[in-house]
């Protein structure tokens, strides 16, 4: 995961850039971009990822479906496709009320109905070039799209509950998570929207697991739980994390944290891809006291990670 940093605002494109160029350089596969409420517009930090690398797929994780009609969402995702010359995946989700209510002041009613519906258009906006005529209860669109046709472009759906399972299942290519440990992923999520994508005739879905990971002393890994629910805890604010979350054995971000030496680590991913998932995403946790630890701790952790195509 490479996201917009806290920080000075003339440095941010610069970091973007030089964090991708060095994902791709380490060989890692896959950059997701989390989409912050109040940071870096998500899609343009993928078309300016895309033009500093070649090989490395970058998507969204994900992009708030409220804040962009289907229409505007699937011109602008074809066009970053054409930029990223087929290396683009967009993720979308429904977010959370607490950003689409009471930050935006829109509606956040029945999200997997409007996932649903704003699904319809954008598969049919990019199986063109062409005409998009959909009407369903969300939306009435006839709309012409003319953008790019270079490859399909895959679609995930941030989806948590059963019936956002069932609809990532049916219209996506599959779904992008966050705070789900092994048990959610294997009891609740793969089964559920596995079942929904074989019904519908689709491909076996993928499965995209979010992953924050520490590589540290096990002595300690109490100290990096903390660290790790004082910055990445936000579940507290959202039932659906906190839904998501009684599916599994984690009560919080720093139970799903993978953190330990080398072999803690590894230990724990593998038991994420036991589990069902076809990708792990990385959220690197920097631990220290000070910046040059931070720094050093990013980078054990990040050139570990990148040693472990193999063994996973």
């Amino acid at each position: 995961m490479i996201g917009p940093e806290r920080g000075r605002y003339r440095e941010k494109v610069d970091k973007l850039v030089a964090g991708a160029e060095a994902a791709e350089e380490a060989g890692f596969t896959s950059i997701w971009v989390p989409q912050i409420p109040d940071e870096f517009d998500a899609l343009t930090a993928v078309a300016l990822m895309a033009r500093a690398t070649t090989r490395v797929e970058i998507g969204t994780a994900v992009m708030p479906i409220q804040t962009r009609h289907p229409v505007a969402m699937a011109q602008q995702a074809l066009a970053v496709q054409a930029v990223c010359e087929g290396r683009f995946t967009l993720g979308v989700g429904p977010s959370h009320h607490w950003i689409v209510d009471e930050m935006l002041g829109l509606p956040y009613e029945r999200p997997a109905r409007l996932v649903r519906d704003y699904l319809e258009v954008l598969n049919a906006a990019f199986a063109g070039p062409g005409p998009v005529d959909v009407e369903n209860d969300s939306y009435r669109v006839h709309n012409a799209i003319d953008v790019t046709d270079i490859v399909p472009t895959p679609i995930l759906v941030a989806a948590l509950a059963p019936v956002m399972l069932r609809v990532a299942g049916e219209h996506a290519s599959g779904t992008i998570l966050w705070m789900a440990d092994e048990r959610a992923i294997g009891d609740h999520i793969v089964p559920r929207i596995t079942k929904a994508a074989e019904e519908a005739g689709r491909p076996r879905p993928r499965i995209v697991a979010g992953i924050p990971v520490a590589v540290c002393g096990n002595d300690e890994v109490d100290y990096a739980r903390a660290r790790a629910n004082q910055l990445l805890g936000h579940a507290e604010y959202s039932p659906n994390y906190e839904r998501l979350l009684e599916q599994g054995d984690a009560t919080d971000v720093g139970d799903l944290l993978a953190a330990g030496d080398e072999a803690a680590v590894t230990a724990r991913l593998r038991r994420f891809r036991d589990a069902g998932a076809t990708d792990l995403s990385f959220r690197i946790l920097p631990l220290g006291p000070d910046r040059d630890a931070r720094i050093a701790s990013r980078r054990r952790t990040e050139a570990f990670l990148t040693t472990l195509a193999d063994a996973l």
